[in-house]
């Protein structure tokens, strides 16, 4: 069974990298934030454990599952700098959200603060549940550009009431593509006594992620985008001390378990019976796979290339960027402002006649051009964007 990477120790130029996934090659791929990419190494090992459950699906699933999604959550505990048993994998991060929104024992009168930056399956899920309770869920707005982090700490922190007890916050937003200084916020809330959850789907593999440090109550990132783990694969952080206060979406084997030196945080998340976990277990190599490709050099490489292409693409749109030009705003996603248009057009247009596949996204009334800058992407890819925007935007824009 093969459990390890193999690759060669040697630099990888961006066309070698290239070659190691199985993007289409006459596509022009700026949209990894969507729904990632997996490398080949990675979808052979993740090919291998579907095979190894069919092999022996008892064996596998009743007598082998427990030591290895243990020693799956492990190594991705490492990665975060947690313990790996505070951690349970989940099929990606709105699921573990919803988990957390719908545990916590919210009554009528409470309020849940986030931004009017965050992604709309979560804002959904939030007016969902505090629906149920008769709670408030409000979108604190925060405007751009945006100019320092004490600006945006203190709009988001205005927010707060004395009815507040969640704090819900996108680590990198989806829509905006901006890296959000959560740090401050989480160190304020718990001081307030306020339940903070991290919505961190864009982080994990795009940023450096230290957990522990970071300390919030809740966290819930996908493997499956910038960690280029295969589809499905996710988790949920608790800290210790706020796991008893979750419910399992799906109550299954796991409730209740009397399993000698079991997690009832883990047993109840994870053990639901039959299921393929092949993508949980391949983690580690996605993990492996980024180490022995100098992943920090690569994300250093795409912030440099994404940060000209903003610029390119600020200068042909005529606008001002959305954050200041620094490392601590964004990394290997941006969205740029667009002009007033038509974006369904625009967004075809660029994908049916030019083969680029890249998001426009809604904000506010605003259409944001949200490009995603990942280790297989090449200048020529991104020089192709910015000439095709700068000949259609005069053919979709609106008076």
């Amino acid at each position: 069974m093969k459990t390890q990477v193999q690759s060669s120790k040697a630099a990888v130029d961006r066309q070698a990298l290239r070659q190691q996934f199985l993007l289409r090659p006459d596509i022009v791929f700026l949209n990894h934030g969507s729904f990632g990419a997996c490398p080949r190494p990675v979808f052979e090992v993740y090919q291998d454990w579907q095979r190894e459950l069919e092999r022996e699906p008892v064996e596998f699933l009743s007598r082998r599952f427990k030591q290895l999604m243990q020693a799956s959550r492990s190594a991705l505990g490492q990665y975060l700098s947690v313990n790996g048993d505070d951690l349970v994998y989940v099929p990606n991060a709105t699921t573990g959200l919803n988990v957390v929104a719908r545990s916590l024992p919210l009554q009528a009168g409470d309020e849940v603060l986030a931004t009017d930056h965050e992604y709309g399956a979560l804002d959904r899920t939030w007016r969902f549940v505090c629906q149920k309770r008769g709670s408030r869920y409000i979108n604190q707005p925060l405007d751009l550009p945006v100019e320092s982090q004490a600006q945006v700490i203190e709009a988001i922190w205005s927010g707060v009431t004395p009815r507040t007890r969640v704090l819900f916050v996108s680590h990198i937003t989806s829509s905006t593509a901006i890296i959000l200084p959560i740090a401050e916020l989480v160190r304020r809330a718990r001081a307030a006594g306020i339940w903070t959850v991290v919505d961190g789907a864009h982080a994990p593999g795009q940023i450096p992620l230290n957990l522990t440090e970071l300390g919030a109550d809740f966290y819930a990132g996908n493997c499956h985008k910038w960690l280029c783990a295969p589809k499905g694969s996710a988790f949920l952080y608790a800290r210790p001390e706020v796991q008893p206060l979750l419910e399992p979406l799906v109550v299954s084997w796991g409730w209740q378990s009397d399993e000698p030196g079991s997690s009832r945080f883990v047993d109840e998340h994870e053990w639901q019976g039959t299921r393929d976990i092949a993508a949980y277990l391949s983690v580690p190599a996605a993990i492996a796979f980024q180490a022995e490709h100098d992943w920090p050099r690569v994300r250093l490489d795409c912030h440099q290339l994404l940060r000209n292409t903003r610029n390119a693409i600020c200068h042909v749109a005529g606008l001002a960027a959305t954050t200041p030009d620094a490392n601590a705003w964004y990394c290997q996603m941006a969205a740029c402002l667009l002009p007033p248009c038509d974006a369904r057009v625009l967004q075809r247009r660029l994908y049916e006649e030019f083969a680029i596949e890249v998001l426009i996204t809604r904000w506010r009334g605003h259409q944001l051009l949200r490009v995603s800058v990942q280790g297989y992407n090449t200048k020529q890819d991104v020089d192709r964007l910015v000439s095709v925007v700068g000949l259609l935007l005069p053919q979709v824009r609106k008076a």
